[in-house]
């Protein structure tokens, strides 16, 4: 409660257009910590857009300045701090929100109670958006450009069921993991399966999973699904070879990134992730490859695009390009309304119909404020070739 009225104190109209000399819009994320790869990955990705509508000119003659970076280490009490600075800064325009569920949960009703556009780039929590599920009337101001938990488990689920019988299920703590595994569940049963046969929990930031993975093959699993963060799952797959557990892994879109490769090494063979589909396809989509072009001109070959020099890791479409979109889909809503006036701007986004983004193709209205939908993820599978793990579509195997 309290934090609703300390937003409340902060629901200042915001000025016109006019009488400001640029469009300021304001972004708290992990810029530091040990899951800076999505926060630091988004800043890169919204100055990156912000640099192109600059170099055309702005929104309507206006400059677009990021006018507040503040870095929340993916914490929710540092990421409530930052967003009442943000709030209370009446210039600020559109808000950038934080990069996991569990600090966007913590700001988005004192978001939601201020009513001025916030892009929310990476939380997977569908409340986030939709407080009574996806379908239901979506928050006013809340648009989502993360792949939800309740789509990619319904792409998992579909998978799972169709190439296992008896799966067991590890996810971390969180928001994002508790709920995780409550729409894989569904999902598995939606797709004519029984659910998983065991599940276990475990916080971020553990060491060690043997309890876990001791319970999952005490439940003789034929394999472990995990929703999770890349680092956290490197430590279940290197647990799963210790234990000599030899079932497949197939795991949330963490397990697709540098972090878990880095930690699983070669153990990444033969492990599964479902992931937007954007960055997989050959040839790319013409945004897509646009997108790729001018992030490696602009930050080269680096931890976000991966070790293939030639092609970027599949990673990128929610540690970095989803911010991208979400920024240029914000500054869009801005340049149809003319104006800064927060209801104006929700509805020139709500107004947005095939817009053609990174990673995907993009439509709004007053009833869809999310962005990704399941026919838009794929499962991909780690495979040795020579000293390389590149991912292939599991499709294509």
């Amino acid at each position: 409660m309290a934090a609703l009225g300390l937003s409340a104190v902060a629901m200042i109209a915001v000025p016109a257009m006019a009488e400001s000399d640029t469009i300021k819009i304001g972004m708290t994320s992990a810029l530091t910590g040990p899951y800076n790869e999505f926060g630091e990955g988004n800043r890169r990705a919204v100055e990156l857009a912000i640099k192109e509508w600059n170099e055309r000119g702005g929104i309507n003659g206006k400059e677009i300045e990021l006018a507040m970076l503040l870095d929340d280490q993916l914490n929710p009490d540092r990421a409530v701090q930052n967003m009442r600075r943000i709030l209370d800064n009446p210039e600020i325009v559109g808000i950038i929100g934080p990069a996991g569920s569990g600090p966007t949960l913590a700001v988005i009703d004192m978001a939601e109670a201020d009513g001025r556009p916030y892009m929310n780039p990476i939380a997977q929590t569908p409340m986030v958006t939709y407080p009574d599920g996806t379908g239901t009337t979506p928050r006013r101001n809340i648009f989502s450009f993360a792949l939800q938990n309740d789509v990619e488990a319904t792409a998992m689920g579909q998978h799972l069921v169709e190439n296992f019988q008896r799966v067991g299920v590890v996810h971390e703590s969180t928001a994002y993991g508790v709920t995780g595994l409550d729409y894989l569940t569904e999902a598995m049963k939606e797709a004519g399966g029984d659910g998983p046969v065991a599940s276990d929990s475990y916080n971020q930031g553990a060491q060690d999973m043997t309890a876990q993975v001791a319970r999952m093959n005490r439940a003789d699993v034929d394999a472990v699904a995990a929703v999770g963060l890349g680092r956290d799952l490197a430590v279940l797959r290197r647990t799963m070879a210790r234990l000599n557990v030899n079932v497949p892994l197939i795991a949330s879109n963490g397990a697709l990134g540098q972090p878990f490769q880095d930690g699983a090494g070669e153990l990444v063979e033969g492990v599964q992730g479902t992931m937007i589909g954007a960055f997989g396809q050959r040839p790319m989509r013409e945004a897509t490859q646009d997108f790729v072009d001018a992030y490696k001109a602009e930050y080269g070959v680096d931890r976000w695009w991966g070790n293939d020099e030639q092609n970027p890791q599949l990673f990128m479409a929610i540690s970095v390009s989803n911010g991208y979109d979400a920024a240029n889909i914000l500054f869009e809503g801005i340049r149809r309304a003319e104006s800064t006036d927060p209801d104006a701007i929700i509805e020139g986004i709500e107004s947005i119909r095939d817009y053609e983004g990174v990673n995907a193709v993009y439509n709004f209205s007053s009833d869809r404020h999310h962005a990704i939908e399941a026919n838009g993820v794929e499962v991909f599978q780690y495979v040795k070739r020579g000293d390389d793990y590149p991912l292939v579509p599991v499709g294509e195997l």
